[in-house]
């Protein structure tokens, strides 16, 4: 079986007149899309994890001394604008570059916003134009750097949902990364330095799938050189009220989405406040020592993992893409020069700091530690219909706020300082990536199945349309921080986030059965 599945992804390799080479038993062409994706998402979250904490800091540390509100509005705009601009992107790219073209394009313009705002202590200008850089840039690459990943793969190749995952963990790698070091130089050398700094390895992963684009053959060429082959396409005419029960599902599943990110995206809002002034984050005697230790572990680790899928992906198209491999190569050598600094910065210092950022890193820590034991946890132990999985995921949210709130509870009325435990954050973000395991790629996964294949591409748009909105929402909501915290408690504040995704998660769970019913057979 396997061998015919080979069969048929390297006659679909050779229709689109891609390069056959493989790697972990994928074609070599998924893993300079890996790495291009990884060194975005790095640029993405390493700015993502100083933007709040930069400009609430104080101007005597370099900051802009803004209110919380203040920080939340412009995140939520910045968070929000991101998601939206795909939809425009991935128009642009259909219709008048295609795919490639479009990638280097938005990718060099996310490289000049990150050059304009370093140079934020120049001129408060240059960091508002980066920020509408990275925007605009961001909507050109995202989009079209996704579908190239399915267009890799033949529909009825086995292989495809793994080469998706794959590419998932590349995501992830980079964000990680990113929040871990842009953080760290960001906060303890300079905050321009930390901006600098992601837009540096923004700047590579661009020169790598530029030098490496004929890899991928016609794949992603402008419409007017592309030649449609298409897979496959329906074959049965689905009857209008299965069309019309499936689209109503999809809706319901939508909306539950906005509430479900409209908790999660506080990662970067209220969560990082918290992080800042109310977590005790100076760490002396055994636990200063462990941490230095285990922040080391994971600084290493995951590029030492990631530096071999690179020497795998340099031994099969090295001598046809040189550059590729060598701007990669000379990426990752100073990403590793980087964590041996960091590491040994931090164990000769006196005193142990864990950053504001540091926080973020553990989203995609959970993700990459987590993943692959709920795909087995799906497949033999339970796997429930979509809306129920969804409900399940609002309530972890809800449950890590639920962790927040407790763990809040000694802080008084009105207190702009405290110095609660790290382990509440920490909880936290590990129910919410578990919450996350739930939705996202239930989510992706249902769009396409419960979508009539004309519409697809019109339901990801709406898709996309719902996380801005949510994180123009958690803008919102997170800047409501300091007000509830004086009228009540930072406690209240944590337990009114927690009740929205759960009282969506009871509402889905009552109308579940009736959600599957609709559904037509798509379990």
């Amino acid at each position: 079986m396997n061998q015919q599945q080979d069969e048929i992804l390297v006659d679909h390799l050779a229709k689109k007149g891609l390069d056959d080479k493989m790697v972990l038993g994928h074609p070599a062409s998924l893993f300079v899309l890996f790495f291009t994706e990884m060194w975005e998402r790095f640029s993405y979250y390493g700015m993502r994890a100083l933007l709040v904490t930069f400009l609430i800091t104080e101007i005597a540390d370099k900051g802009w001394g803004w209110t919380n509100a203040e920080a939340m509005e412009l995140y939520g705009w910045y968070t929000g604008l991101v998601y939206a601009t795909p939809l425009i992107g991935g128009m642009i790219a259909d219709r008048l570059t295609g795919y490639k073209k479009a990638i280097i394009l938005g990718a060099a313009i996310m490289t000049l916003g990150h050059a304009s705002m370093a140079l934020e202590g120049e001129a408060k200008a240059f960091f508002y134009i980066g920020l509408g850089l990275m925007i605009l840039g961001n909507g050109l690459f995202k989009p079209n750097i996704s579908s190239m990943v399915g267009q890799l793969y033949p529909d009825n190749s086995a292989k495809k949902d793994s080469g998706y995952t794959i590419f998932y963990m590349g995501i992830n790698a980079g964000a990680f990364l990113g929040s871990l070091l842009c953080g760290y130089i960001g906060e303890k050398i300079g905050w321009h330095y930390g901006f600098g700094l992601a837009g540096v390895f923004m700047f590579f992963g661009m020169l790598q799938f530029y030098f490496g684009q004929r890899i991928f053959g016609v794949i992603g060429d402008s419409p007017k050189k592309a030649i449609n082959l298409p897979d496959s396409v329906d074959a049965v005419a689905i009857p209008a009220k299965v069309v019309r029960d499936r689209l109503i599902v999809v809706a319901v599943l939508v909306v539950a989405s906005v509430f479900f990110f409209l908790a999660f995206e506080q990662a970067g809002g209220s969560m990082t406040i918290f992080a800042k002034n109310y977590t005790q984050r100076v760490l002396e005697g055994t636990a200063g020592t462990t941490f230095k230790w285990v922040d080391a572990a994971l600084t290493i680790l995951p590029i030492l993992v990631v530096t071999y899928v690179l020497t795998r992906l340099a031994a099969k198209i090295i001598n046809q893409y040189p550059l590729t491999i060598i701007f990669t190569l000379v990426s990752f050598f100073s990403i590793m020069l980087l964590g041996i600094w960091k590491i040994h910065r931090e164990f000769t210092s006196d005193v142990t700091e864990v950053t504001v950022a540091w926080f973020q890193i553990l989203n995609a820590f959970f993700i990459v530690t987590l993943a692959s034991s709920f795909s087995r946890f799906w497949e033999k132990v339970w796997n429930p219909s979509g809306p129920v999985k969804f409900a399940l995921g609002l309530a972890l949210v809800g449950v890590g706020f639920l962790a927040l709130s407790y763990g809040s509870l000694q802080i008084p009325s009105g207190a702009t300082t405290a110095s609660v435990s790290m382990i509440w954050l920490v909880l936290a973000y590990f129910f919410h990536t578990t919450g996350e395991l739930c939705v996202s790629p239930v989510g992706l996964s249902y769009m396409s199945k419960l979508s009539p294949q004309k519409f697809i591409g019109l339901i990801f748009g709406f898709w996309f349309l719902a996380s801005a909105i949510a994180n123009k929402l958690a803008g919102l909501s997170g800047g409501l921080i300091d007000k509830i915290t004086e009228m009540y408690s930072m406690s209240t504040f944590f337990l009114i986030i927690a009740g929205l995704p759960i009282g969506a998660a009871i509402l889905l769970l009552v109308f579940s059965p009736l959600l599957r019913k609709m559904m037509h057979g798509i379990n």
